[in-house]
């Protein structure tokens, strides 16, 4: 447990924190909707500042970033908690275990900083950072729950990593408060933002969340410079319209056509298992409706789709990049370029 920094004091003990766009006011004693952030009689602390779960070495593809480094590695990790309530959740084991821990027990800050151990591996930033260099990783990946709710941990790591000349990325559900952005935006190299549909009633009754300050999150780390991708994860009968699928891409044109969008299947997981995996037609379907309203760069995922997951220049239509799975060659790129006709493409190639 360690002492949070983005925090306000509000008087009586209470605080709000500030780490994402929940801006919850937490009374002494009491956590966050995250449920790793303890409110200490005034003082704001993370129970999961060094407590790293799923330490593992991935492909850059499987964020999914397509466009930052393709066939590198990232040293991938998250930690327990999340802000979102995803009925979808694919990780749910290290998201939503200590919610249903939380109401079981009295001692918060005991029971369920020992519950959060148990679970978790003892770790600190530098050696994360070490970890990262001695696989030949090309970077730190803040992933598999919800960034923003260990922000001070995934800072320390990052302006770590920096100085030893690694990049840093976040797999994001896109809600991250603008303190957060304002905190990390100078260590921060790539994001992949969920934008798990376009209604707001999806996000209050699926994610239980809200989907404005994702959609401004979006614009803003594209418009701060740091490479920016999105990904949907289309779900047969929640999501799956074709007019709501031309409003993501829609939306995503009126920001950038150079924003990569990721349309992935989805498969039955936590407390949706009684609905089917999304057809491929469907993903189809959604990669043609993003290409028609002026995306340069669609991908299926989740699929084996060797066409549909490769980037090809959006000037002259060579392949640029060749992917089958996370098997990856580099074809006509280079610089950053198409070298068939020279068209710049989105994202990091030095």
């Amino acid at each position: 447990m360690k002492q949070a920094r983005l925090y306000e004091k509000l008087g009586d003990d209470l605080v709000r924190c500030t780490a994402c766009s929940w801006y919850c006011r937490i009374a002494p004693n009491q956590v966050g909707i995250c449920a790793t952030r303890l409110n200490q009689k005034g003082k704001l602390y993370s129970l999961v500042y060094g407590l790293a779960i799923s330490l593992h070495l991935d492909p850059v593809e499987k964020k999914p970033l397509y466009h930052f480094y393709p066939g590198e590695k990232l040293l991938s990790f998250g930690t327990c908690g999340c802000n979102f309530g995803c009925l979808f959740c694919q990780n749910w084991e290290m998201s939503n275990q200590i919610k249903n821990q939380k109401s079981k027990i009295k001692n918060l800050k005991k029971e369920l900083t020992n519950f959060i151990k148990a679970m978790s591996k003892n770790i600190t930033p530098k050696e994360i950072v070490e970890m990262a260099v001695n696989f030949g990783a090309k970077g730190i990946a803040y992933t598999y729950n919800e960034p923003a709710i260990f922000v001070e941990f995934a800072h320390d790591c990052m302006v770590l990593a920096k100085k030893k000349g690694l990049k840093n990325v976040f797999v994001s559900n896109g809600f991250e408060s603008k303190e957060s952005f304002d905190y990390i935006k100078d260590y921060l190299d790539a994001i992949n933002i969920d934008l798990k549909s376009f209604q707001s009633s999806f996000y209050q009754k699926i994610c239980l969340a809200k989907i404005e300050p994702v959609k401004e999150n979006i614009k803003r780390y594209f418009e701060a410079g740091i490479e920016t991708e999105v990904t949907t994860l289309v779900i047969p009968g929640y999501n799956d319209s074709q007019k709501e699928l031309e409003q993501i891409a829609q939306f995503l044109v009126s920001i950038s056509s150079d924003i990569p969008w990721h349309i992935s299947a989805f498969y039955p997981a936590y407390k949706m298992l009684d609905v089917p995996p999304t057809p491929v037609e469907k993903l189809i379907l959604a990669y043609e409706i993003g290409k028609k309203a002026g995306l340069k760069y669609v991908y299926v995922g989740n699929v084996y789709d060797p066409l549909r997951s490769s980037t090809f220049c959006s000037k002259c239509g060579a392949m640029l990049v060749k992917r089958e799975g996370y098997l990856v060659s580099i074809v006509n790129l280079k610089n950053g370029a198409c070298s068939k006709c020279g068209e710049r493409i989105y994202g990091r190639f030095d």
